[in-house]
Parts: C-alpha cells; sequence; structure tokens
C-alpha cells in the first residue's frame, strides 16, 4: 500500500491531460479528467493495488480476476472506450463500439499520452502511445470510425511528433462539428 505513492501518480497524470487538454481548448474535460479517481471505489483500489509502473487496475484484476475500480471508472469517464460499447443488431457480435465524438476521442488521446509519460517517465517517446495501442487494439470495440481517427493521431504523433499533432487536431475540433 502507497498512499503517497497512488495520489502524486494520479496527481501528475492529470496534470499532464489538463495541459493537453487546454493545449486543444477542452478546458472543461482537462479539469474534470479522472475526477472519479478520487472517489472511494477507485482512490482505495488504487493505493492498495499501487506499483508505480503500470496501473493498480492490473494487479487487482491479477489478484480478483477483475478490477471493480476499473469497472467503476470506465462506466464514469466518457473518454475510455470502454464506455462507448453498447449492444447492436448485428448479427455477427452482440456488442460493439459506438463512434466517440471527438471531443472525447481528443480526451483519450490526451489520456493516452498522459499514462505514457507517467509509467514510462525517461523512457518516454512519441512512439510509446502507439506502441501500447497496438499491443492491445486486438481485443479493443471500437466503432471503424473512432478506430481510424486514433490510429490516425497516434501515428502522426509517432512521426511528426507533439506539437503537428496537436495543432492539427485542434484545428479539427476547432471546425464546425468539430467537437461532435
Amino acid at each position: 500500500m502507497d498512499f503517497f505513492g497512488h495520489l502524486f501518480t494520479v496527481l501528475h497524470h492529470k496534470r499532464l491531460v489538463l495541459r493537453y487538454c487546454f493545449r486543444l481548448g477542452l478546458y472543461r474535460q482537462g479539469i474534470c479528467h479522472d475526477l472519479s479517481k478520487f472517489s472511494p471505489a477507485e482512490f482505495w483500489p488504487g493505493v492498495r493495488y499501487f506499483q508505480g509502473n503500470c496501473s493498480p487496475n492490473e494487479a487487482e484484476r491479477r489478484e480478483k480476476g477483475y478490477s471493480a475500480a476499473w469497472l467503476h471508472h470506465k462506466g464514469r469517464n466518457r473518454h475510455h472506450l470502454e464506455y462507448w460499447v453498447d449492444y447492436t443488431a448485428k448479427g455477427d457480435r452482440p456488442m460493439d463500439g459506438v463512434r466517440m465524438p471527438r471531443r472525447y476521442l481528443a480526451e483519450m488521446f490526451c489520456d493516452r499520452i498522459a499514462a505514457s509519460r507517467t509509467y514510462l517517465k525517461g523512457a518516454y517517446t512519441d512512439r510509446a502511445p502507439l506502441e501500447y495501442y497496438e499491443h492491445s487494439k486486438h481485443h479493443y470495440l471500437l466503432h471503424p470510425e473512432t478506430r481510424a481517427e486514433l490510429e490516425q493521431l497516434l501515428t502522426m504523433l509517432a512521426r511528426e511528433g507533439e506539437d503537428a499533432t496537436f495543432r492539427r487536431l485542434r484545428r479539427s475540433l476547432q471546425a464546425p462539428g468539430g467537437k461532435d
């Protein structure tokens, strides 16, 4: 158990997402990002399972077979792709991803960069968020348009860096209908 380690990790992550969201003009989302992590349902498991180099939800999942903190978190935070999964009328799969509004996709992009920076520390590169995504993308239930937009942003980040990617994303959010 590491109260201060978890607290400082959450605050560092929130500070990074705040900075990235502000770069995109998503002020309210930057301020409100991950506030549920301070609820007892998420904070205390985070303290108990804190490791410092990855999400405490992974350790809780290994011990229990599921993460109650994650189930609480994903249902309250629209920047997580799992929030946007619903039943479908398609016969081949009972559930599928719903298209994410672009403002939440942008926040998810910011969240992925911040998480990579938080856990990788000095080993972070602009390629790290794409590598993390590619490692797990086979099991994500994402709407095809959301998947394409996310992959495009992560690839651009890896190839062209933060400044170019954030400039392009900010312009697309400012365009008419850009935030959905």
